[in-house]
C-alpha cells in the first residue's frame, strides 16, 4: 500500500503549484517528484493550494469545476476519470470579457452549461432530478484551461493537484431552466477565430446528462473534500462538451448554445 504524501510534502507541492500561478513559470509533474502520489493526495494538495488563493485579498469561493466528464477530453488529456476543482470570484468574468494572454501558461478553450444553485447539494445519494431541482438557473459559459504543469505533461495527479487545470470562467447570461428544453440534447458549437479551430457537440457528452457531473461532484466532495457539500449561490460547471480548443493572443472563442444563447471571450493582441 502507498504510503500518503506526508503533510510538508503537501503543502510544498501546493505553495510550488501557487509560485507557477503567479510567476507563469511552469513546473515538472507532481509525479516527478512523487511517483506514488495518489488521487487523494492530490486532493490534499489542490485543498491546500485553495487555502493559499483564499488567503488572498478579497478572494472569495464561488463555485466548482468538474473536468474530463466526456470521453473526448479524457482521451484528449490521457486519463479516465472526472475530477473536480474550485472557483473564486477572481476566476469568473461575465460574457464578452478580455483576458489578458499573460495571465495564462497555455490556455485552450472549451464550451459548458453552467449551474447556478439555489439550494445545497451533498451526499452519495443524490440524483439529476435531485440537482435540477436545486438549480436556480443555467448559463451557457466558457471554460479557459491551463496548466501549471510544463507542456500539458499531465495524468489525473498532476491535474487534481493543480486544480482541475482551472484557468477562468466565462458565464454568459442566466436564465431559468427552459420549460421542455433538454440539457442532454441542446446543441452546442465552439469556434475560435480569426484562423482558429471549431467544433460541436451535445449536453450529453457529460456523463450522459449536464447534470450527471453535479452528481458525481458531490459525491466526489464526500470523499475528496473533507465532507464538504456544495453551497447554495456556488456557479458549478461540469465539463466540456466538446473537444479544447487552442487560443492565442487576438483571437475570439464563441460558443452557441440551443435554446440558452452564445458566450464569447476574447485574448487581447499584445496584451501583456
Amino acid at each position: 500500500m502507498t504510503e500518503a504524501l506526508s503533510a510538508e510534502a503537501v503543502a510544498a507541492e501546493a505553495r510550488l503549484l501557487w509560485e507557477a500561478e503567479r510567476t507563469r513559470v511552469a513546473v515538472a509533474p507532481v509525479v516527478e517528484r512523487h511517483p506514488g502520489a495518489t488521487i487523494a493526495d492530490a486532493y490534499a494538495i489542490q485543498l491546500a493550494g485553495r487555502a493559499l488563493r483564499l488567503a488572498e485579498p478579497g478572494a472569495r469561493l464561488v463555485g466548482r469545476k468538474v473536468g474530463l466528464t466526456s470521453d473526448v477530453m479524457q482521451r484528449m488529456l490521457g486519463v479516465d476519470q472526472p475530477d473536480f476543482g474550485y472557483l473564486t470570484a477572481a476566476m469568473v468574468s461575465g460574457d464578452g470579457a478580455a483576458l489578458s494572454p499573460a495571465d495564462f501558461l497555455a490556455p485552450r478553450v472549451e464550451a459548458e452549461i453552467a449551474f447556478k444553485l439555489k439550494a445545497p447539494l451533498s451526499g452519495a445519494a443524490l440524483t439529476i432530478d435531485d440537482v435540477l431541482a436545486a438549480t436556480e438557473a443555467v448559463a451557457p459559459a466558457l471554460e479557459v484551461i491551463d496548466s501549471r504543469i510544463a507542456d500539458w505533461r499531465i495524468g489525473i495527479a498532476d491535474t487534481v493537484a493543480d486544480n482541475a487545470s482551472s484557468g477562468h470562467v466565462v458565464v454568459g447570461a442566466w436564465r431559468p431552466l427552459p420549460a421542455g428544453l433538454d440539457l442532454a440534447a441542446v446543441e452546442v458549437t465552439l469556434a475560435v477565430s480569426p484562423g482558429g479551430d471549431a467544433n460541436a457537440g451535445t449536453g450529453a457528452a457529460v456523463l450522459g446528462h449536464p447534470a450527471a457531473p453535479i452528481v458525481w461532484l458531490a459525491r466526489a466532495l464526500h470523499q475528496y473534500g473533507g465532507g464538504e457539500g456544495i453551497a447554495a449561490g456556488e456557479i458549478v460547471i461540469p465539463g466540456a462538451v466538446s473537444r479544447a480548443l487552442p487560443v492565442a493572443p487576438g483571437q475570439t472563442a464563441r460558443a452557441s448554445f440551443a435554446g440558452l444563447g452564445d458566450v464569447s471571450v476574447t485574448f487581447v493582441a499584445g496584451a501583456s
